[in-house]
């Protein structure tokens, strides 16, 4: 047997490419959009990718399952699970609990999970040569290394109303399943640490059934009262682009096609703008800090560019990069893998777009050591874009919360007649959220350097937080 896990950083997101080399058969399951990875490895292995599949309706990264199947003609096989309003959109195999599939040797047998989402499936794998006992088992969103599917996004994400509370008490009895595996499975989930589908995922990228049974925060919940209550408390906000997964992932969409970008010149790029494009700058803090052009959105080149750009950039207007073309493809892979599928070019650099007369915008910083006095000088309001969670373990006294996400629902909140000193835990998100507030029309915006922590490393006073009103008052 063949095994090999395929990990996308950006997004937390694992997928497997599993072959039975004596008939030289292979499957791939939940594969990310962008398909060269599995047919360079199973072109390298000797394996014909025969079979697709998916372990349900994802809502994190656009699934590139139909990609895969179109450039090999494998078979896609999908969950019937869930009920009728759970069910894909488009030609698959149906697959339901207790159903089995060969892929040359290896026997897969489906398990319905239901709770992260209703049409949620397992892989439960047998490698027929060496014996007859299961020895893997592909989780999914089901089960993590160390925690569980969050079952509240198809409330948060997806706006239907009422299925937290009936998914979580799904998900118990789901894990009642589980528990009753052998306890040698190896578990390989379908996201590791840093993942928005759950609250505290392990970096290991696998584990077995019987270290879950041991360690795993859900298998020590006494009850499912106390399950439901701890399951749903504490959760990440969910990025806005969930919503949109959620739909893609189950009707007919294109499938993705590489691009080539082409270099604007400043006027066509005003053209673009004027029209509503986003212009996303890929630049590192400094070189933005140091000037960029007005109204571009900081979205640097690092492991989180895929999940900001999906909070902030939205699915009916143009994206123009503002980066080194050397990076413009691998850019339009990674928001390809949300279904930012709009990249119409490339900014002109910025000192082209200097030299050509034009302005470049920028935004002052305050150094967390002098936030207090500058509040105090110049009336600012202290903006804190963080979490839910981040905020409600400590906040400046004071402070108003918007998570950087969600700033343009919330305008009418924040005044335009004083500056907003706007802060995140290191300074990163924070510097976004003020290229957000300037692309809005606010003039007065301050990026506080080094954010709450470095507030606290200089000795300034926190308090617990929570969703009470801000006391605009700033102590130290």
């Amino acid at each position: 047997m063949f095994f090999e896990r395929i990990y996308e950083r950006g997004l937390a997101q694992a997928s497997f490419l599993v072959g039975c080399q004596a008939t030289g058969e292979a499957i791939v399951i939940d594969p990310k959009r962008d398909i060269d990875d599995y047919l360079t490895l199973a072109r390298r292995e000797g394996l014909r990718i025969r079979k697709v599949t998916e372990t349900h309706i994802h809502a994190d990264f656009l699934s590139g399952s139909r990609e895969l199947a179109a450039a090999t003609g494998a078979e896609l096989l999908l969950s019937d699970e869930g009920g009728r309003e759970w069910q894909y959109e488009f030609p698959h195999t149906s697959l339901r609990h207790g159903d089995h599939f060969m892929v040359g040797n290896l026997k897969f047998e489906v398990l319905h999970t239901p709770g992260h989402t209703p049409e949620h499936v397992c892989f439960l794998l047998t490698d027929t040569p060496a014996g007859s006992d299961p020895v893997m088992i592909f989780t999914g969103d089901f089960v993590f290394v160390g925690d569980v599917g969050r079952p509240d996004l198809l409330e948060k994400a997806a706006g239907i109303a009422g299925t937290m509370e009936d998914g979580a008490q799904l998900l118990w009895r789901s894990l009642a399943l589980f528990r009753d595996l052998p306890d040698h499975l190896q578990v390989w989930p379908g996201h590791g640490a840093g993942s928005a589908c759950g609250k505290a995922l392990g970096a290991v990228p696998g584990s077995t059934v019987g270290y879950e049974k041991l360690v795993n925060w859900a298998f020590q919940a006494k009850d499912e009262a106390s399950f439901v209550a701890t399951i749903l408390d504490g959760q990440p906000e969910p990025p806005t682009y969930f919503a949109t997964m959620k739909r893609l992932n189950k009707v007919e969409r294109p499938l993705f096609e590489k691009k080539t970008l082409a270099i604007l010149e400043p006027e066509e790029l005003e053209a673009f703008m004027r029209k509503g494009a986003v212009l996303a700058d890929l630049r590192s803090k400094q070189a933005f800090l140091g000037g960029h052009i007005p109204g571009a959105l900081f979205l640097p080149w690092s492991n989180a560019f895929t999940t900001w750009a999906g909070w902030v950039i939205p699915y009916d207007r143009p994206i123009i990069l503002s980066c080194d073309a050397r990076l413009a493809d691998d850019a339009v892979i990674a928001l390809s893998r949300i279904g930012l599928d709009q990249v119409a070019a490339l900014a002109p650099d910025v000192d082209t777009w200097e030299q050509s007369g034009r302005r470049l915008a920028l935004v002052d910083s305050v150094d967390a050591s002098d936030l207090a006095r500058h509040a105090e000088h110049t009336g600012a309001m202290i903006l804190d874009v963080r979490g839910t969670a981040e905020f409600a373990e400590a906040r400046i006294a004071g402070s108003k919360r918007v998570h950087f996400g969600n700033l343009r629902k919330h305008m009418d909140e924040l005044p335009k007649d004083r500056p907003l000193a706007v802060h995140c835990k290191a300074g990163n998100r924070s510097l976004l959220a003020c290229s957000i507030l300037q692309s809005e029309g606010y003039d007065e915006v301050i990026n506080v350097s080094g954010g709450i922590d470095a507030w606290v490393k200089h000795g300034g006073a926190v308090e617990p937080g929570g969703d009470e009103p801000a006391r605009d008052r700033v102590s130290r």
